[in-house]
Parts: C-alpha cells; structure tokens; sequence
C-alpha cells in the first residue's frame, strides 16, 4: 500500500509538471511544437498489443506482516488494451496468464506452492513524458490451478489440484513504471500486492491464510 500511495503522489505531481509542458508560452521554438503535436496525435490513437515478462513472487502472512516466505520465479504474458481518456490520461485494461506462488522449508523438505491464475488488471496510464509512465490501478485475479512440490533431497513429489473450491478470485493492487523504447516496444516493471488473505485449493499449505505480492518486469509489443 505504501508503494501504491507512493506512485499516485508521484502522479498528482507529475501531472502539474506536464500541464507547463502543454502552455504555448513554455514550448519555446517551432520545431519543439511540431514535434510535441505529432506526440500527442500519437497518444490518441487506441493501441492494441501483446506484452510477456517475468514474475517474482512469494506471499506475505495476512496477520503478520513480518513474516514472508522465499521468492520463487514464473512467466506472465497476455493481451494487453490502450485506450486514450484525455491527455495525459489513457484506460489500460490487460487480460493476463500469471504464475505466482512460494518456497518455505519444511520438516518434509523443501516445499514449494505454484499457482497458474487469470489476471485482469483494469488500470490508468498516466504518460509523464515523451517515454516515461506511470500505471496505477485494481486487479481482479482468478485462480486456474495450484501444484504442491516436497523435495526433501532424495525424493520429490507432486500434487496437482484444479479450481474446485476454496477462493477463485483475488482483489488486488497495482503500480508500476514503463518506458517506451519505440513506437512498438514498451518496457515495464510493476509490483501487485493482493488485497485479502487467500488459501489456494490443495489444502496441503503452510500459511493458514496469505497474501500474494509479486514483482513483474516485461515488454509490451503494440500493434
């Protein structure tokens, strides 16, 4: 939450900042103007795209907030939406395939949790400059599957449970930073954070209840 407050501060203040780039009497010379009207021109065409990137995730306890389990990696990609508001402002909705999940050991061994979930974070992009933004916004998350790992050094064994109980969706929290490296490419990296406690199906867990929080950095390819 505090990373969240952070990035909406920083986007108040940013807002004032691009407001005196908009004033006739900041931009100077001609060419800045020409220039600065082919970027906004740009801006209000709706975009359309895939992004891919990589996860690092693990969980927080939902009543101790000084307890947390180790980092574990996986892949998110998906579709992602741009669709422009007014200027700087655009609605970034994304339909998203994520692995998340935690590493704690055990008396059994080493054990590992690996959720397989449906992200959709409905967000607003906030385009501070010609390449840097800003993203801040909800996500609703559906759970397609949990797999259990115990590997204590000789043997290792898996269980494998499908979304039949428990919690299939999860409320979370978004922010994150992007940079354009092109008219087609975008670079981010964003940190999600659940907003309620959850146990995945499976049952075999060794949080009572937890909540998810994930680093995700990737790219964007718009069409």
């Amino acid at each position: 939450m505090k990373i969240i407050l952070f990035l909406a501060i920083n986007l108040l203040v940013a807002g004032s900042v691009s407001a005196q780039y908009m004033d006739p009497e900041y931009l100077g010379n001609r060419p800045y103007k020409i220039h600065l009207n082919r970027h906004i021109y740009d801006f209000y065409k709706p975009r359309v795209g895939l992004e891919a990137g990589v996860s690092i995730s693990n969980t927080v306890n939902a009543y101790n907030s000084k307890f947390s389990t180790a980092a574990i990696t996986g892949f998110q990609g998906g579709i992602m939406f741009e669709l422009p508001l007014f200027y700087p402002l655009s609605f970034a909705p994304e339909v998203l395939y994520s692995q998340k999940g935690y590493a704690t050991p055990t008396a059994d061994g080493n054990f590992t949790q690996r959720t397989q979930y449906i992200d959709v974070p409905v967000l607003i992009k906030f385009k501070v400059g010609p390449i840097f933004n800003i993203y801040l916004g909800p996500q609703v998350s559906y759970l397609l599957s949990t797999q259990n790992t115990w590997d204590n050094g000789m043997q290792v064994t898996n269980e494998h449970y499908y979304a039949t109980s428990g919690y299939h969706h999860v409320f979370s929290g978004v922010g994150g930073v992007s940079f354009d490296l092109g008219h087609y490419v975008e670079l981010h990296a964003r940190y999600v954070i659940d907003f309620q406690p959850i146990k995945p199906d499976g049952g075999a867990t060794y949080l009572e209840s937890y909540k998810n929080q994930v680093w995700q950095i990737g790219l964007g390819f718009k069409l």
